[in-house]
């Protein structure tokens, strides 16, 4: 993988990586998909009462698609410094990552599971004061839209099906072409951090985020709304996240057992809590 460029971290993003001083002698390394940022410390306080003799546990919380960017070539640069971190378990929001992974050679098909699904809604200031009501308003000139990247954000690929469903290829040129050059479209690097910030401080009117992100949100007192796209274009029937373990991995068992209790009754009830829908209940 050296052909491929390491991929640099935003330097305020800090909040999401975890416990990295003790990478060289982590007994489990995590690159969990950003957008469980908020669920991810219930998690491991469950998952090392489960299994004690795990105790150093690395963990990352950034887009999956820069995570991984930092997989595939090896590592990154933050803040100017290399992070040579090897992950044990990787998860994404899409199906894609985990192929890119297979074709590389880092993953096993037959180890990739799906385990969550979430849905999108469109996070507005309280209020609502651009006056927002469907996904189609997000294509007026006057509406500022912060917007994932699909380069580096798998909720990118969701949003972009989404505004495919409320206007066609038409609305996808219009948001992510046209209104981007006009500097009305204002994409993320790490957009669960992003674009709450954007609302907050109003620099944006609207953006296109996890459900569970505003609950999130809401949970934090922020004045934050939420307009709902719809079950039929919230894509809850399509996001799906993903896991597997990675050939490289320093802590084979450890991974195992993480991906285990990831499927078990018990991480599904702490995800419910946040929002998330396990994959077994949606079967």
């Amino acid at each position: 993988m050296a052909d491929i460029p390491m991929p640099v971290i935003p330097d305020g993003r800090e909040d999401d990586l975890h416990n990295l001083e003790n990478a060289a002698e982590a007994d489990l390394v995590l690159f969990m998909a950003g957008n469980q940022f908020m669920v991810l410390q219930p998690l491991l306080d469950a998952f090392r009462s489960r299994f004690p003799d795990i105790e150093t546990i690395v963990s990352e919380t950034l887009p999956p698609g820069l995570e991984l960017r930092q997989i595939l070539a090896g590592g990154a640069v933050f803040r100017g410094t290399v992070l040579d971190i090897r992950a044990d378990v990787y998860t994404s929001v899409s199906i894609e990552g985990m192929d890119r992974l297979i074709r590389a050679g880092l993953a096993e098909r037959r180890l990739v599971r799906p385990y969550l699904h979430n849905r999108l809604s469109l996070m507005v200031p309280a209020g609502n004061p651009a006056d927002i009501g469907q996904v189609k308003d997000l294509g007026k000139g006057r509406i500022r839209v912060s917007q994932p990247d699909p380069e580096l954000e798998d909720i990118g690929f969701h949003i972009v099906e989404m505004y495919r469903g409320a206007g066609g290829k038409g609305l996808v040129h219009r948001i992510m072409e046209q209104k981007r050059a006009e500097g009305t479209t204002i994409f993320t690097r790490v957009h669960h951090r992003e674009t709450p910030l954007r609302i907050t401080k109003g620099s944006v009117d609207v953006g296109p985020v996890w459900a569970t992100e505003i609950l999130n949100a809401r949970s934090k007192g922020e004045s934050i709304d939420a307009v709902e796209p719809g079950p039929d274009l919230d894509q809850r029937s399509r996001v799906t996240y993903y896991i597997c373990p990675l050939k490289s991995s320093q802590n084979e068992k450890n991974a195992a057992r993480f991906i285990e209790f990831i499927a078990s009754e018990e991480a599904g009830e702490i995800y419910r809590q946040y929002g998330f829908l396990p994959h077994s209940a949606a079967e």
